[in-house]
Order: C-alpha cells, then structure tokens, then sequence
C-alpha cells in the first residue's frame, strides 16, 4: 500500500486557504517526513498553493531522489536558508507562514530581512492536527511497533535478576528491540528499580537490581518511522502487601482510564477516570503527570490526556494510557498500554500480560 501523500498535503493545503496563507515553510522533520516521505536529518519543504518543493544537501540526494514525493527537488548550493529565499515561489507570496516550533529564531530573522516585503506569520501545530488522525497504513507500521515490543518485554524477563545493574538491562532491551525488527528504540529505555522507580523518568544508572524491588521498564520500538509506547512493572520476589496494594490500585486505574478512552471524550475526562481512583485511595499526590499521549512519527505528540487538556480524541487516534504512583524513598509503579481510538472505545496495541509478574 502507498502512502497517499498528495491526500496529506491537500489537507494541509486547506489549512493555509482557511489562514489566508499562500504557503507554509515545514521545517519540523516529523512534518517533513509525514508530508513527503523523507526520512533524513537535514531538509525542509515548501508548501505552495499549487505546487511543492523540497530543500536539501548533497549528503542526501541520492535518498531524497528514491524517498521524497514532492513537485520539485533542490540540492541546496549554499544553505537552506540561501537557496530558500532564491526561489522563485519565495518570491511571489506575500504571506508565508512558518512553524514556530522548529524554526529558529536566528533563522526567523534571516527570512525577515531576505523576503523584504513577505509578512511571515507564525503558525502552530498545522501539521500536527493533520497527523493526529492516522490512516491506516500508520496504524498497522504503529502495531507492529507495539508486537516488537511486546516480544522485547518477553525476552527481557528471562535476563532480570538480582544483581543485574539498571543499564545492564536496559542495554539487553535495546538489543531485544532491534532484534526483533526496531530501527531503534523510540526514546531512551527506562529501567528503574527500587527507589529510583520512584522517579517517572529516571535514568538507568548502576543501582543493582535486588530482591524485593519493584522493576518499571518503560520503552517502545520505532518501524518504518513510527513508534510504539509501553511500560510494565515486575517485581523481585515475594510480593508483600504494600506491593500488592499499590501495584492493584495502579492497575484499577489504568482499567478506568482505558474505559474511558472513546470518541468525543475530553483528554481531560480519560485523565479523571483514571485519577479519581488513586485520589480516593489517598495516593492522589503520588500521580503527578498527565495519563497519556498521542503516539505517531513521534514518540510525544498530541492529543494530550491531562487534568487540563480539552483535546477532543476521535477514531484513528492512538495515544497511551499511563498512570503511576510514585512513593519517594520506596519506588514506583506504572502500566501504560498503547491503544487505538475506535468507534468502540480503546482498541490495546500493548498485549503483554498486566497481571502482577514476580520474578524468583
């Protein structure tokens, strides 16, 4: 099945003529890639009314010839930035929006003094509201994301033991994702034990993991460019029943807030859903981040599930489903699965067991 780029840019099209834009400058690379197909780390495309052009280095030119689906292909001369404002279709428009959040501002400037009499308007998240809804050529590359890292997951529980060191494992995990089919993992793997799982976002370190320690293990595979999303939390031994409590209250928690995942819900209900159950068993303090996000070309993008976001979630969405208590001095638990917005509810991308795994 081929991407239906031209589709994508059609849409985008319609965003500017509602904006009173003749053009966009895309610079963010997620965006570049989703509206072009190209895959590199140094490029940017120029989205006209009726035509587009996409901008890079020599470095890249055989791959942007095989990869990128785009009405006309500069190698660059000089620089981006140079050879950008030398285009003729720079020089026609009179209002061209660019993307605040991926140009810089000393290229901002640049562009103010060089397209004298071009007003530049700033622009945020037009890609972006784009992407949220994936097709689904980019729900089958995000599912098999989510199997590879599953079958991760799977691997890595024969590795844990006691006295394996954080990074230890989390090396091992990285190299069980690549081994079954990643590019790469799609963020830093998180493996934290005991007291470190106290921190949402810890960095594996050289703390040995010991019996009696919680394990979170937070990680997901990128295939094709998309992502995946996951974290498990296993135990070392012999569950006590402060172990059992809060492990249960997390995953009470995480079963509301899937519930909770349907068309036409706010970011912010999911988030209540799930919030409300560790509030009311007074851990409420202990779960201090958002329940989810959306997960695409990016590992963080939106919809948002927050106490604050009013993101609307509707089919095709995929976003995660994550809560945490995080207890200072002892550790933390957190279960987040990978789902699919469906007319139905949240369809699990995430397959591996979440019943409490204890490792003897």
């Amino acid at each position: 099945m081929k991407t239906d780029y031209s589709s994508r840019v059609k849409k985008l099209r319609a965003c500017l003529k509602e904006k009173k834009l003749e053009a966009l400058l895309v610079t963010g690379l997620a965006n570049v890639r989703y509206l072009c197909g190209y895959s590199g780390s140094s490029g940017w495309l120029w989205v006209g009314s009726k035509d587009t052009v996409f901008l890079t280095d020599f470095r890249y030119q055989q791959q942007a010839k095989h990869e990128v689906r785009a009405d006309c292909l500069v190698i660059i001369k000089k620089s981006l930035l140079e050879d950008l404002v030398a285009l003729p279709q720079a020089r026609r428009v009179k209002q061209l929006g660019y993307e605040s959040g991926h140009l810089l501002c000393s290229q901002y400037q640049f562009l103010k003094k060089r397209l004298a009499g071009v007003k530049l308007a700033s622009t945020d998240g037009l890609v972006e509201s784009i992407r949220r809804i994936k097709d689904a050529q980019e729900l089958a590359k995000i599912a098999r994301a989510a199997a590879m890292a599953d079958r991760a997951f799977a691997a890595i529980l024969k590795y844990i033991k006691p006295g394996r060191s954080e990074r230890q494992v989390a090396n091992q995990l990285d190299y069980y994702l690549k081994y079954f089919g990643a590019e790469k993992p799609s963020f830093d793997s998180i493996v934290a034990s005991g007291p470190n799982g106290a921190l949402p976002h810890a960095r594996p370190g050289e703390r040995r993991l010991r019996k009696g320690d919680f394990v979170v293990l937070d990680f997901g595979a990128k295939y094709q460019g998309y992502c995946s999303d996951m974290t498990r939390t296993v135990l070392l031994g012999r569950p006590t029943t402060k172990h059992l409590e809060i492990y249960h209250l997390v995953q009470q928690a995480q079963l509301c807030g899937l519930q909770a995942v349907r068309p036409g819900q706010q970011g912010r209900e999911a988030d209540l859903a799930a919030r409300k159950v560790i509030e009311e068993a007074g851990y409420g303090k202990y779960f201090g981040h958002g329940l989810g996000h959306g997960v695409g070309l990016e590992v963080h993008e939106g919809p948002r599930l927050s106490r604050l976001s009013q993101d609307i979630l509707a089919p095709g969405q995929v976003v995660t489903v994550e809560p945490g208590v995080y207890l200072p001095g002892w550790g933390g638990v957190r279960i987040e699965d990978l789902v699919t917005v469906t007319e139905k509810g949240a369809k699990i991308l995430s397959n591996s067991s979440k019943k409490l795994i204890s490792i003897r």
